[in-house]
C-alpha cells in the first residue's frame, strides 16, 4: 500500500510539471497528506522528530496567515523533486551493478594503491568528475565500490572517510558545474556570464582540494591498504568499461539538458524523468534486460518501502518552508542586509551565516537562495556582481557538506546508517573554511572590480 501511495504521488507531481490544473494540484496535496499519515507510523528517530516539528510549525504559520483552509493542500510540493530522485535512484544503481561498472570502478580505484591516503585522492578524483555526470547517484555508487576494500577497517574510521572524501569531492565539483542549479541561479541573480566567473570558482575549488589532500595525507598516509584479490587487473578492460559508463552518463546529461532547455524544466526534474527509460534502454543495449528487471524490481520495492523517513520529514518540511515564504517571516533580514551593503566583508559573512543557519533548520539551499533573492533585490545594483556571485555559489553549495536535510548528506547517511547531524559535524569545519576562503577572495575582488 505504501509503495503505491509514494509512487502515485510522485507520478502526479511529474504530470503536474507538464499539465497545470488546480484539481491536479489539489490531488497532489491530498495524496501528500495521506503519505504523511502513512509514513508517520513508519518514520523513526531524527526524521520522525524533525518531521513532527516541521509539520506543527508549518500548521501554526498557516493558521497565523489566515489562509483559506482549502489552500492547505497546495503547500506540499516544494520537496517533491527531491523525493522523486529518491524513488528513481535504485534504477540507475542496479544498472551499475548489472553492467559490472561498480566492480570495474573498484578495480580502477584500487589499482596501484598502497595506503589509505592514496586511495583518498584516487576516490576523490573519481567522485569529483563522476559528480558532474551522475550527480547525487555518485555517492552510493562510490560508497559501494570503496566498501569492498574498507570493510576491514573500523566503522568509525570508514564512516568518516566516506563522508569527508565523497561529500567534499561532490560539493567541490558542483561549485564549478555549469549544470548545477545553484550556480545557474546565482548567475541569474547577479546577471553574470558563466565564462567570466568560471576561472575564479574553479581556482577556489582547486585550492580547497589541495588543502584537503594535504590534511588527508597526514591523517591516512601511515594506514596501509591490503588488497585481498591478487588476480591481475586487465586495465584496458577496466578503462573500456569506465568509458562505456561515461558515455551513458554523457547521454543522460545531454538529454537532461535538452529537456531542461526545451521544456524549461529544472535539471533535477529532467534527470528524474530520464533515469528509468535510460536505465532500461542501456540494459537492453548491454543484452542484460531480463537480469536487470529481475534485480531492479525487487530492489526498488525494498528501497521504496524504506523511504518513509524521507517522505515524512521532507513533506512536512515542504509545508514549513512554504509557510515561511508566504508569511514573509524572514523579511526582517532585508534591512540588515541593506545596512551592511556598503561593508562588503561583513555583508558576505552575513550571507554565509544565513546559509549556515537555514541549512540546519531544514531549508533546502535552493529554497534559501530563492528567499535571499527577495531580501537582496533592493541592493543588487550597488554591490559587486562577481563577488556576490562567488559568495552565493560557495555558501549555498557548502551546505552539501553538512546540512542534514540536503540530499547528499541524507543519501550517504542512509547508506551508512549514520545520524545525518553527526555526519554533518564531520564536515562543518571544512565547509566553514571553504566559505571563508571564497569570501576572502570575493572581498579582494571588490578592490579590483
Amino acid at each position: 500500500m505504501v509503495i503505491y501511495i509514494y509512487t502515485f504521488l510522485i507520478l502526479l507531481y511529474i504530470i503536474s510539471n507538464f499539465i497545470s490544473h488546480p484539481i491536479l494540484s489539489l490531488c497532489i496535496g491530498i495524496l501528500a497528506i495521506i503519505a504523511i499519515i502513512f509514513s508517520f507510523s513508519r518514520a523513526k528517530g531524527l526524521y520522525l522528530y524533525s518531521g513532527v516539528c516541521f509539520f506543527i510549525l508549518g500548521f501554526i504559520l498557516f493558521i497565523y496567515n489566515d489562509l483559506p483552509w482549502v489552500s492547505f493542500f497546495l503547500h506540499f510540493e516544494t520537496m517533491l523533486g527531491m523525493l522523486s530522485l529518491f524513488l528513481v535512484l535504485p534504477f540507475i544503481n542496479c544498472l551499475i551493478r548489472v553492467g559490472t561498472y561498480d566492480k570495474n570502478l573498484s578495480l580502477l580505484l584500487l589499482h596501484g594503491i598502497k595506503n589509505l591516503s592514496t586511495l583518498y585522492r584516487r576516490s576523490f578524483i573519481v567522485c569529483h568528475f563522476l559528480g558532474l555526470f551522475l550527480n547525487i547517484a555518485t555517492l552510493p555508487l562510490l560508497k559501494n565500490s570503496l566498501q569492498r576494500t574498507l570493510h576491514v577497517l573500523p566503522n568509525k574510521m570508514t564512516d568518516k572517510f566516506y563522508s569527508q572524501n565523497l561529500l567534499r569531492a561532490y560539493a567541490l565539483c558542483l561549485t564549478w558545474s555549469p549544470l548545477e542549479i545553484m550556480v545557474i541561479t546565482s548567475l541569474d541573480i547577479t546577471n553574470i556570464d558563466y565564462y567570466k566567473i568560471f576561472p575564479i570558482i574553479f581556482s577556489i575549488a582547486v585550492i580547497a582540494i589541495l588543502i584537503d589532500w594535504a590534511l588527508s595525507h597526514f591523517k591516512y598516509s601511515k594506514i596501509p591498504i591490503i588488497i585481498e584479490t591478487k588476480t591481475e587487473v586487465n586495465i584496458k578492460k577496466v578503462y573500456r568499461k569506465i568509458a562505456e559508463m561515461l558515455v551513458m552518463l554523457f547521454i543522460l546529461v545531454l538529454l537532461a539538458t535538452f529537456i531542461q532547455q526545451t521544456f524549461n524544466k529544472g535539471f533535477l526534474f529532467s534527470v528524474v524523468i530520464l533515469l528509468i527509460p535510460i536505465s532500461f534502454t542501456w540494459a537492453f543495449f548491454l543484452g542484460k534486460s531480463k537480469r536487470y528487471i529481475s534485480i531492479t524490481i525487487p530492489h526498488w520495492k525494498v528501497r521504496t518501502l524504506g523511504l518513509s523517513n524521507y517522505f515524512f520529514m521532507f513533506l512536512s518540511a515542504g509545508l514549513f518552508v512554504e509557510m515561511v515564504s508566504v508569511s514573509q517571516t524572514l523579511s526582517f533580514l532585508q534591512s540588515a542586509f541593506s545596512f551592511l551593503a556598503d561593508q562588503p566583508l561583513l555583508f558576505y559573512l552575513m550571507i554565509a551565516f544565513y546559509f549556515l543557519i537555514t541549512a540546519f533548520i531544514g531549508f533546502h539551499p535552493l529554497v534559501s537562495l530563492t528567499l535571499i533573492i527577495e531580501l537582496l533585490s533592493p541592493i543588487l545594483p550597488v554591490v559587486s556582481s562577481i563577488s556576490l556571485a562567488i559568495v552565493l555559489i560557495s555558501c549555498s553549495l557548502s551546505t552539501v557538506l553538512f546540512s542534514p536535510y540536503n540530499l547528499s548528506v541524507s543519501i550517504l547517511a542512509d547508506e551508512l546508517k549514520v545520524n545525518p547531524y553527526k555526519m554533518g559535524m564531520w564536515n562543518i569545519l571544512f565547509a566553514i573554511s571553504y566559505m571563508l576562503l571564497s569570501i576572502s577572495l570575493a572581498y579582494l575582488l571588490t578592490f579590483i572590480g
